[in-house]
C-alpha cells in the first residue's frame, strides 16, 4: 500500500488528506496548527508530531502550504528534505511560482539526489477538493507517474503531465490569472448592477445557462449575489497569485494585471484578505469605501 504523507492540512490540504485516506491509502498529516491533523484522525489518518517524522517511512510527501517560504521552512528548516526515504517522491502541490520551484529543483539535485521532486500544484479550490475533483498539473521525470497516479487520482479527477519539474507551476500560474480576472468581471458587472439600481438576483438569473459564464462564475455570481464570501480561494491568496504571475514578466507587460493587483492589495489592507476573492464586490460600486 502506497503511504503518504500530507503537510500542511489548510482548505485544501484537509480535504486532500481526507480523500487520501477514504481511497484506502495510508495516510499520515501534519500541521503547524494541531487541530486540523486531530480531526484528520477521525477519518483514519495517522498524526505526526513534526514534518520529519510524518515523512520519514513515506513514499509520497505532499507538501500543501501556503507559499514558497512554508515550503521551504517545512523541506528545510524542520527537516522534512533530510528525513525521506530513499527513492521517495516529493509532490509540491502548493502555489509558489516559477523561481521558487526552480530553487527546489536545484535543492533536491544538490542534496537528496536520491529523491524525486514532482512539481505538481492543483487546479480548483476548496469545492472541488472536497469532492476529489481537482486537476493536477504534474510535471517531472515520467519513471515516477506510476507511483504517483493513486495519490494524484484520490485527490483530483484527472491529472495532465505537462514535461519536466517547473511546467506545473507555469501552467498554474496561467490559470490562476485567468481566474483572477474572470472573479474580476463577475465583481465588476454586479457592481455595475448595484450602481444602475439592478436586483442582484434578477442578474444571476440573467447570467443562468448563459455561454459567458463558466460553473466557475456561476458559482461565484451566486454567492456575490447573496453577498456571501466565506473563503473557498482568499482574496490573499488569490493575490499572492496574481503577483506571482506579474513577477515573471517585465514591469509594464500586463497593465490590467497590475492594476488589478493594486486594487487586490488595498482591499487586503483594508482587511478583506481572509474572505473569499469575490469580496472585492465589495470595493466597487455605489457605497464602497474609498
Amino acid at each position: 500500500m502506497t503511504r503518504v504523507a500530507v503537510l500542511g492540512l489548510g482548505g485544501m490540504g484537509t480535504p486532500m488528506a481526507a480523500n487520501l485516506a477514504k481511497a484506502g491509502l495510508d495516510t499520515v498529516v501534519w500541521n503547524r496548527h494541531p487541530e486540523p491533523a486531530r480531526a484528520l484522525a477521525a477519518r483514519g489518518a495517522e498524526v505526526a508530531d513534526d514534518p520529519a517524522e510524518a515523512v520519514r517511512r513515506a513514499d509520497v510527501a505532499v507538501t500543501m502550504l501556503t507559499d514558497g517560504a512554508a515550503v521551504r521552512a517545512v523541506a528545510v528548516d524542520q527537516g522534512m528534505l533530510a528525513a525521506l526515504p530513499a527513492g521517495a517522491v516529493w509532490a509540491q502541490m502548493s502555489t509558489i511560482g516559477v523561481a521558487e520551484t526552480q530553487r527546489l529543483v536545484e535543492l533536491v539535485a544538490a542534496e537528496r539526489p536520491d529523491v524525486t521532486l514532482v512539481d505538481a500544484p492543483v487546479a480548483g479550490s476548496r469545492g472541488p477538493a472536497e469532492q476529489g475533483k481537482l486537476t493536477v498539473l504534474a510535471s517531472g521525470p515520467e519513471q515516477v507517474r506510476d507511483r504517483v497516479a493513486p495519490v494524484f487520482d484520490a485527490v483530483g479527477q484527472r491529472t495532465l503531465w505537462l514535461g519536466p519539474a517547473g511546467a506545473g507551476s507555469r501552467l498554474k500560474l496561467v490559470n490562476n490569472l485567468l481566474l483572477a480576472f474572470v472573479n474580476e468581471g463577475v465583481a465588476a458587472a454586479m457592481a455595475l448592477a448595484d450602481t444602475l439600481g439592478l436586483d442582484r438576483d434578477t442578474v444571476r438569473q440573467a447570467f443562468d445557462g448563459s455561454p459567458l459564464v463558466s460553473p466557475w462564475a456561476a458559482e461565484k455570481l451566486t454567492r456575490v449575489a447573496r453577498d456571501e464570501h466565506g473563503p473557498q480561494y482568499s482574496l490573499a491568496l488569490a493575490l499572492k497569485d496574481v503577483e506571482l504571475a506579474l513577477c515573471e514578466a517585465p514591469a509594464g507587460s500586463f497593465p490590467a494585471a497590475e492594476a488589478l493587483a493594486a486594487e487586490w492589495r488595498d482591499a487586503v489592507g483594508r482587511g478583506l484578505g481572509g474572505d473569499d476573492l469575490t469580496v472585492v464586490t465589495r470595493r466597487l460600486g455605489p457605497g464602497a469605501a474609498r
